[in-house]
């Protein structure tokens, strides 16, 4: 029985286009920024993302506490949503590492920040406060269905923030995923922010690394804090050609897992005891809860993995699926019709 793995797309095994292009790349030392490899995928990357410079770095979590140190100092504030990623899932590194103090607004449905809310949330300059310095956002929004977020939005985020003099941090782990659903450059996301960290890990299908993406100084900066938190790496060229074709030719495989996403949300809805709305599935992340009047979610959860078929358990009740390029249809076709033998 092959197994279908739903639990994320860092699942993605890398092309043999990767592999070729990693075993033949150009090397050099990273550190004294003489990889021409590297070089490569960060001149890349910083013209797609229509900035001055980027940096290359091992994971998403290490970009965005780079990025938020380099804008921050010990005891500055920033302000980001309750659901966020950075909030929830990496570990407290601003505060542990940075001394920044994190100023919780709620996530919309949709992913965004009511804006009405964020301006009342910066602070005074009042001595009892630490000063705000930084509003970081999430494109697409993970926990929040995957929502890609409108450029009209991030147009506006950014007019909020130069009027306060603050500085606008992006985590754009897939926001690859949420320019192929808006049907958008991906510039046109960040063309006002001041920093974004982007995976190729994910749907992209490389091994490992992330590339954060500023202006010069902002990137110089960056870079040395990278040395400081362990993620200078030396011939890491062979790890940057998987990045380079990850950009230049996977972003167009990202439509038909969406595609997939909304086919599998389709499917589940309409069986018994699942409650998920397709309407609000616009990338490749699915959340659905289980209410079911003979099965809990913990027996749903096993029925699943004896059909070979893994979920993500994201709290009592709730699952989280994701759709990439190593899901077919006719595997998506076979997750529903499991998904109803177990439910009715």
């Amino acid at each position: 029985m092959n197994t279908i793995d739903l639990r994320s797309d860092t699942l993605t095994q890398p092309t043999e286009g990767m592999r070729k292009a990693m075993a033949e790349a150009e090397v050099g030392d990273d550190v004294f920024s003489e990889d021409p490899t590297v070089n490569r995928l960060e001149k890349s990357a910083a013209e797609h993302m229509g900035k001055e410079a980027a940096v290359f770095v091992p994971s998403g979590t290490m970009g965005n506490l780079i990025s938020m140190l380099s804008h921050c100092n010990r005891g500055d504030e920033v302000i980001l949503g309750d659901q966020s990623h950075i909030f929830l899932n990496e570990v407290a590194g601003i505060a542990a590492l940075g001394g920044i103090h994190p100023h919780i607004v709620l996530n919309q449905p949709d992913g965004t920040l009511d804006l009405e809310t964020v301006e009342k949330k910066i602070r005074s300059s009042d001595l009892h406060y630490p000063p705000t310095r930084l509003l970081a956002l999430e494109n697409t929004h993970n926990y929040c269905m995957g929502s890609p977020i409108q450029p009209e939005y991030m147009q506006k985020a950014s007019a909020l923030a130069k009027k306060h003099n603050l500085k606008i941090h992006v985590d754009g782990a897939r926001i690859f995923n949420a320019a192929v659903a808006l049907e958008v450059n991906v510039k046109d996301l960040v063309t006002d922010v001041d920093s974004v960290m982007f995976c190729l890990s994910k749907g992209l299908s490389a091994p490992v690394g992330s590339v954060v993406c500023g202006n010069k100084e902002f990137i110089n900066k960056a870079r040395k804090l990278r040395k400081m938190v362990g993620g200078g790496m030396r011939q890491s060229g062979h790890m940057a050609a998987a990045g380079i074709i990850a950009l230049n030719e996977l972003v167009k495989t990202l439509k038909k897992d969406h595609y997939n996403a909304q086919f599998l949300a389709k499917g589940l809805a309409r069986l018994k005891g699942i409650i998920l709305d397709p309407k609000l599935i616009k990338t490749n992340i699915i959340f659905f809860r289980i209410k079911h009047d003979k099965i809990n979610a913990d027996m749903f959860l096993k029925k699943m993995e004896d059909q070979g078929i893994k979920i993500l358990a994201i709290q009592p009740g709730l699952f989280r699926a994701v759709l990439h390029r190593e899901i077919s249809e006719s595997q998506v076709e076979r997750v529903i019709r499991v998904s109803e033998e177990i439910t009715k």
